[in-house]
């Protein structure tokens, strides 16, 4: 366990965060100060952490302090200093009897050195400060740099507003995080070169921390639902096609909102799948209907007849240029945006017509760069692997005694990669290349596989489950799943598999006749 010594001046609250946190088990072994009124005496003491008074007197040298700091220290068994607010530079021969020493400087050095750093940010005019943990050396506000964390500077900012967001926002995230490093013996520090470097802290895909910096594009009408105030933000660095980046072309009709965006977001994402021609229609970010065929207009016709009703009012993806035909079907029911790269004339004619349809035009879908996803969380964020993965044929492990044929390998393939885009637990009923019916969010798979019937046999125009390629996003934990889907009239399964209920799962699939494939690959999606 790593143990602290902590020299404060005052409040101590760096020290006192450290103490709570005890971040990688670290634990304060004492306290001192040269003023015997700083209130982090008290604090510390009600914390249980002994506490030191070393006051210099009028006529005292430094050597002399230091040599009765020393001395009351040596009482106390620790592995590393930290400075909070000590405001007395350290002798080289204080610090070479000290094990490694940190400070915590309020700005991003070398920039804004001494106790006005928040009031010289403020002059310089600049838009970012933050703070600086770093190893004491007898220059003030140097020495090797072990991490520093930024903050902005807002319009309206004056010092004790600028003060109080680089303790808290900036301060109580780098103590900690470097009081971590050292206690998980990750740091090295080399005086020599002024150099401090941290085991694993590198720029691989998951690095020990992550500096995010987007910048407020546009305020919105409201979040999720009107009482909710809500913003967008956008990554000026990113190059991939995005709904944040692409312009509205009718920019007489209302701005996007959090929902639009969000949802827009999500088809996008689902249409960038395939390469032939393609159309999606999400609802509430969850496709409603999603196809391929050898033209645009053929394709959205055919993800709208998977269930038209739930598509009123949803968001159009497509990953072509939109032409007059695929327009003039669109425009037969509401639909809130189009996303699509690219539109021609007669096409923009046609969707601008409509007052309450926003047109965005994300220009060329081009690779996709962002390989991570995340989701925010109440203190932090989960980060992971885009899923990119998706089944080929030699992928496929045929488990049944039957086959599949090419064309129901075909329909797995094209149902696996829209399966990707519902969320969990999920089912997709398909045949060719287009949806027949789709189980979303649901708690139990047999439910998804009797919401995905459902949807095929009310909502559904022109197609019907009978024949239909059932896949699902994780293994079917029983047969039952495989029951209601035959009951359906599906013919054939792509699936996970994996379950310790394999076999009873593939025997019920034998006594069906139907045709099933394992993945060995799952595609939760629970985002």
């Amino acid at each position: 366990m790593l143990r602290i010594a902590g020299l404060a001046g005052n409040r101590g609250r760096n020290l006192l965060h450290i103490a709570d946190r005890a971040p990688g088990g670290a634990e304060v072994a004492v306290v001192c100060t040269d003023d015997e009124s700083a209130p982090v005496l008290s604090s510390a003491a009600d914390r249980g952490i002994p506490t030191e008074v070393v006051g210099r007197g009028a006529d005292e040298s430094t050597a002399e302090h230091e040599a009765r700091l020393r001395e009351r220290l040596d009482d106390y068994e620790f592995d590393l200093v930290c400075m909070d607010g000590y405001m007395r530079v350290l002798s080289g021969e204080m610090l070479d009897a000290l094990p490694t020493t940190l400070n915590v400087h309020p700005s991003l050095l070398p920039a804004f050195r001494g106790e006005d750093a928040h009031e010289q940010a403020l002059d310089a005019g600049v838009r970012t400060t933050g703070c600086t943990v770093h190893v004491a050396t007898e220059e003030l506000d140097a020495g090797p740099i072990v991490t520093q964390e930024a903050v902005p500077v807002y319009e309206d900012d004056d010092a004790d507003d600028l003060k109080r967001r680089v303790l808290h926002d900036a301060e109580f995230k780098a103590y900690p995080r470097a009081v971590k490093w050292f206690a998980e013996d990750r740091v090295t520090v080399d005086r020599d070169a002024d150099e401090v470097t941290v085991e694993g802290d590198d720029d691989g895909q998951f690095p020990t921390r992550r500096v995010v910096s987007d910048d407020r594009t546009r305020t919105l009408r409201y979040g999720e639902n009107p009482h909710q105030e809500a913003a967008l933000y956008a990554d000026a660095a990113s190059d991939t096609a995005s709904v944040v980046h692409a312009p509205q072309l009718n920019e007489g009709a209302k701005a996007l909102s959090y929902n639009n965006y969000n949802d827009a977001d999500a088809a996008l994402d689902l249409i960038r799948e395939f390469e032939d021609p393609a159309a999606a229609v999400i609802k509430h970010t969850n496709p409603a209907g999603c196809a391929t065929a050898d033209s645009l207009a053929q394709a959205y016709d055919d993800a709208l007849a998977t269930d038209a009703m739930s598509a009123f009012g949803g968001i159009v993806a497509l990953n072509r240029p939109c032409d007059a035909a695929t327009a003039d079907s669109i425009v037969e029911s509401f639909k809130e945006v189009v996303v699509a790269p690219g539109y021609t004339d007669g096409a923009l004619d046609v969707l601008t017509d409509q007052d309450n349809l926003r047109v965005l035009d994300i220009g060329s879908l081009g690779e996709r760069t962002a390989s991570l996803t995340e989701k925010p969380l109440a203190g932090g964020r989960l980060v992971q692997e885009r899923d990119d993965w998706a089944p080929t044929r030699a992928d496929l492990e045929i488990v049944t005694e039957r086959d599949p044929t090419d064309d129901e390998i075909e329909t797995m393939l094209f149902a696996w990669r829209t399966l990707k885009h519902v969320k969990s637990n999920g089912i997709v009923f398909a045949t060719g290349t287009e949806t027949v019916g789709i189980g979303m969010g649901q708690v139990s798979r047999v439910d998804a596989v009797r919401l995905a019937a459902m949807k095929a046999d009310e909502h559904a125009e022109g197609k019907s489950a009978e024949g239909a390629v059932m896949a699902s996003d994780a293994f079917f934990p029983f047969p039952d799943g495989i029951e209601q889907a035959a009951a359906a009239g599906i013919e054939a399964v792509i699936q996970p598999g994996g379950s310790v209920n394999d076999e009873d799962v593939i025997a019920a699939a034998d006594d069906h006749g139907m045709a099933m494939a394992f993945t060995g690959k799952r595609t939760f999606r629970h985002d």
